[in-house]
């Protein structure tokens, strides 16, 4: 019996992208959502919002794959949510110090598609 550790399900609108992740994104799961995050990270006209309601762990790949979203997402002025975190992948963002760069889960921009933040992202 083979029980997936990890699923993840779009949901598009016209208007927006959601990306529904649940289970253990790690190293073994990462191409799975890459595959899914590369068919809508450059749709810069359209939302894009990962929710992790469901997601339970989260390692340094699933980390490095946001961090890489949020990466072509600035570039772009397009914007980028994440919204329901547990608390534990909170955690997790904020000790990474990927948290900083959002602001209540969303990536904020003004003046033309410039990060409200000043801090470069590496």
């Amino acid at each position: 019996m083979n029980i997936r550790k990890f699923t993840v399900y779009k949901q598009s609108n016209g208007e927006e992208n959601i990306i529904y992740l649940s289970g253990e994104l790690d190293l073994s799961a990462a191409s799975e959502l890459s595959a899914v995050l590369d068919s809508v990270v450059s749709q810069g006209d359209q939302n894009l919002t990962l929710d992790l309601k469901e997601l339970r762990y989260i390692d340094s790949t699933g980390i490095g794959l946001i961090v890489s979203v949020l990466k072509v997402r600035a570039a772009m002025g397009a914007s980028f949510r994440i919204q329901h975190i547990p608390a534990r992948i909170q955690r997790l963002f904020e000790i990474t110090g990927v948290a900083r760069y959002f602001v209540d889960g969303e990536l904020q921009f003004h003046n033309q598609g410039r990060a409200e933040r000043k801090e470069e992202i590496i």
